[in-house]
Parts: C-alpha cells; sequence; structure tokens
C-alpha cells in the first residue's frame, strides 16, 4: 500500500475499485441469466419483453435485441460462460488491486481500459450517441488518471 495517497486519490482509486467490482458483479449476473435460459426460445422471450414494454419489434433497438437473441440461440454457450467468467475474474481482481491501493491493479485498470478505448471510439463514430460519448469519455478519464498515477511515481522514484 502506497502511504502516500492523499485522501482525494485514495477516493478516486476506491471509486474506480467499486465501478469495477460492478461490472464484474454484472458479469456473473450475466452468466448465471444466461444459464437460466438455456433450453428456452430466446426470440420468443425477446418479442414478449418487447411487447410487453410496449415497443415495436421493428424499432432499431428492440430489432437490435431480436437479431442478438438469434445469435446467442447459436452460440456455444461454454464459449460465452467461459468468456464471461474471465471478464469478471479480471474486474474483480482488478478492483481488489485498486481498493488495496496496489500498484499492479493500477497497471491492469491502466491497461486493461486501454484495450477498450480503440473500440469505443468505432463504436462512437459509426453509432454517434451521448451513451457511447459518455462511456469512452469516462473510460478515457479513468485510463489517464491510472496512467498519470503510475508515470507520476516512477517519476518520483528515478528522483529519489
Amino acid at each position: 500500500m502506497n502511504l502516500t495517497h492523499t485522501p482525494a486519490t485514495r477516493r478516486a482509486l476506491r471509486t474506480i475499485a467499486v465501478l469495477e467490482a460492478l461490472k464484474g458483479l454484472i458479469a456473473i449476473a450475466a452468466g448465471i441469466g444466461l444459464l437460466s435460459l438455456l433450453h428456452h426460445d430466446l426470440h420468443h422471450i425477446a418479442e414478449a419483453l418487447i411487447g410487453h414494454f410496449g415497443l415495436s419489434p421493428g424499432d432499431h433497438y428492440p430489432s437490435i435485441v431480436l437479431h442478438y437473441a438469434d445469435l446467442l440461440a447459436d452460440a456455444n454457450v461454454r464459449s460465452i460462460e467461459m468468456l464471461l467468467a474471465a471478464y469478471a475474474l479480471l474486474r474483480l481482481c482488478e478492483s481488489y488491486g485498486l481498493w488495496r491501493e496496489r500498484k499492479w491493479g493500477e497497471w491492469l485498470g491502466a491497461l486493461s481500459g486501454a484495450l477498450y478505448v480503440p473500440y469505443e471510439m468505432r463504436h462512437l463514430w459509426l453509432h454517434p450517441h451521448w451513451s457511447s460519448f459518455l462511456i469512452l469519455t469516462g473510460n478515457l478519464l479513468v485510463v489517464a488518471f491510472l496512467a498519470y498515477r503510475i508515470w507520476r511515481e516512477r517519476r518520483d522514484m528515478t528522483t529519489r
């Protein structure tokens, strides 16, 4: 643990840690949900949900949901479960490292967050929407904060 962290830095690291833990828990919930949908007609379930909310299946977002329901029905569920488990483990490890103020947690957070930036930029370019902009901006802020922390500590170590 780095005892030189200011209260504001510690708060920022813990806020990021909570967000990463939430991502990991959501991935676990998604995996459990996916398992509970095995042997069910996903297209029918998606249509029923869309109808329940009074949406038209031909609208943009409901049609995306239906498209992915069809893809998921044909997907290798074991592979999806393995990916969800790996993602959850990564996020929970990162969360632990950041909460405990470990340097490896900052590295893991900066690198794993930076991996998403090109995809988020592409998505914003192809499908401009305020939510895509907010997600990209939030991720860039987290990556920049963690990268700055890493850079600053390395600089401080070389000046000692």
